[in-house]
C-alpha cells in the first residue's frame, strides 16, 4: 500500500499545473475574444458616435418691456408664475393717457368744424364772384353809356373818369373774389371732408392717443413662465426698462459644445440622444442636429483671444451644435434653461449638409398678442366726424 501511495504522489502537482495552464489559456482566449468583439463593435458602431457632456439646455427668454412711459400701479405676475399669451402682466397709471386721448378727440372735432366751415365758404365765395361779375357788368354798362355823352361834351370829364374808375374797381374786386375762391379751392381740392389732410392728421393723433391708452396694460407675448421680475409698483418706467422675462416651456433646444476634433463627420439631420442630469438615465430624449454655429465660443466672447500677440499655446476649441428635441418628450418631462445634459450624436449617416443652405419661408417665432385692432377707435373717429360735420 505504501509503495502505491508513493508512486501516485508525484502525479498530483503535474495534474494541478496542467489544469491551471488550461484555465489561463481559456481565460486568455476569452479576453482575446472580448477584445476582438469590442474592436469589431467599435469599428462598426461606436466609432460613429460623438459624445460630450459640455451641453446645456437653451430656450427663448422673452424680455417684457413697456411701449409707453408711465408709473406702475399693478404687477399681476411674479417669478415662477404661469401666464398665457395675452395675459396682463403690468398695469400703468392711465390718467395722463386718458387726458391726452380726450384732448385728441376735442382737437379732431374742432378740426372737422373748421374744415366744414372752409367748405361752406367755398359756396359763399362762389356767390361773391357772381355778385362781383354783376357789379362789373353794371359798371361797364354805365361807362358805355357815358362815353358817347362825353364825346359830345354833354357830361363833364370828371363824371366820365368816375365811370372808368368804377369799372376798374369792379374788375379788381372781381379778381380778389376769384383769388379768394381759388385759395379756398386749393385747401379743399374737391376732397371729401373725412379725407382732408388736417382732418386725417387729427384722426391720426386720436389713434396715437388711443393706442397709448391701450398700451398702459402690458401683456405677455408668449405662453410661459415668469422669471427675473424686476418691476415694482410705483416705479416710473420707460420703453427701455426691462420689467421681467417670460420663458416658454416649449421650443427648447440643447447647445452641445463639441471639440473641433469631433466635428469632421457631423451633419445636419443626424439623430441625437440626450440625457439630462435632472432626470438621469431614466429619461432619454431623442432629437436631431439642426445646425452648427458659425463660430466657436471664444470667437464670440466679450474678449476674444488675440492669438497673434505674445506667446501662444494651442487650445482645442469647441463649437456649439444646436440639437432640436422632441416636443412630445418635452411636454412629458419638462426641462429648464441652463440644465446640464449628456449628448451623443450618431454620425454614421453623412448625407446631410454641414451648413444650412435653405432660406426660411416662414417666421422662426411670432406673436400677435400685442397687436391692437384699430376698429374701435376708427368707429369713434367716424362718429366724431359725422357729429361735427352736420
Amino acid at each position: 500500500m505504501s509503495a502505491n501511495a508513493e508512486s501516485q504522489t508525484p502525479q498530483q502537482p503535474a495534474n494541478k499545473k496542467g489544469t491551471r495552464k488550461r484555465a489561463l489559456m481559456l481565460l486568455t482566449l476569452l479576453f482575446v475574444i472580448i477584445a476582438v468583439a469590442y474592436g469589431i463593435y467599435w469599428f462598426l458602431v461606436l466609432r460613429h458616435f460623438e459624445e460630450t457632456d459640455d451641453a446645456y439646455v437653451a430656450g427663448n427668454q422673452v424680455q417684457i418691456m413697456a411701449q409707453v412711459s408711465g408709473s406702475v400701479t399693478k404687477v399681476w405676475a411674479d417669478n415662477t408664475d404661469f401666464v398665457q399669451k395675452g395675459d396682463v402682466l403690468v398695469t400703468l397709471d392711465q390718467t395722463d393717457a386718458q387726458q391726452a386721448f380726450e384732448k385728441a378727440q376735442t382737437a379732431l372735432a374742432s378740426t372737422v368744424r373748421q374744415m366744414r366751415q372752409t367748405m361752406i365758404n367755398s359756396k359763399q365765395l362762389q356767390a361773391s364772384i357772381d355778385v362781383k361779375k354783376t357789379a362789373l357788368a353794371q359798371a361797364q354798362t354805365d361807362l358805355n353809356r357815358r362815353i358817347p355823352l362825353g364825346s359830345a361834351n354833354l357830361i363833364g370829364r370828371e363824371e366820365l373818369q368816375h365811370a372808368r374808375d368804377a369799372v376798374a374797381s369792379a374788375q379788381a374786386e372781381l379778381d380778389v373774389a376769384i383769388q379768394q375762391y381759388n385759395a379756398n379751392q386749393a385747401i379743399i381740392l374737391g376732397t371729401r371732408l373725412e379725407d382732408q389732410p388736417t382732418v386725417k392728421q387729427a384722426a391720426t393723433e386720436v389713434r396715437n392717443a388711443w393706442l397709448a391708452l391701450q398700451r398702459t396694460k402690458i401683456v405677455s407675448p408668449m405662453t410661459g413662465y415668469v422669471s427675473r421680475r424686476q418691476v415694482q409698483p410705483g416705479a416710473q418706467i420707460s420703453p427701455t426698462t426691462a420689467l421681467m422675462a417670460v420663458v416658454p416651456a416649449n421650443n427648447l433646444w440643447v447647445d452641445a459644445n463639441f471639440k473641433e476634433t469631433q466635428l469632421a463627420h457631423m451633419r445636419i439631420g443626424q439623430p441625437v440622444t440626450v440625457i439630462s442630469d435632472i432626470y438621469g438615465d431614466d429619461v432619454e430624449y431623442h432629437g436631431k442636429v439642426v445646425g452648427l454655429d458659425m463660430g466657436t465660443g471664444s470667437a464670440f466672447s466679450l474678449l476674444p483671444a488675440q492669438n497673434a500677440t505674445g506667446n501662444w499655446i494651442k487650445v482645442v476649441q469647441r463649437l456649439p451644435v444646436r440639437v432640436e428635441l422632441d416636443e412630445k418628450q418635452l411636454a412629458e418631462h419638462p426641462l429648464r434653461i441652463g440644465l446640464s445634459t449628456l449628448v451623443k450624436v450618431d454620425t454614421s449617416n453623412r448625407d446631410g449638409q454641414i451648413l444650412a443652405s435653405q432660406v426660411r419661408t416662414s417666421p422662426a417665432y411670432e406673436s400677435n398678442a400685442r397687436e391692437i385692432s384699430l376698429d374701435p377707435v376708427n368707429k369713434l373717429i367716424n362718429d366724431i366726424v359725422q357729429a361735427n360735420a352736420n
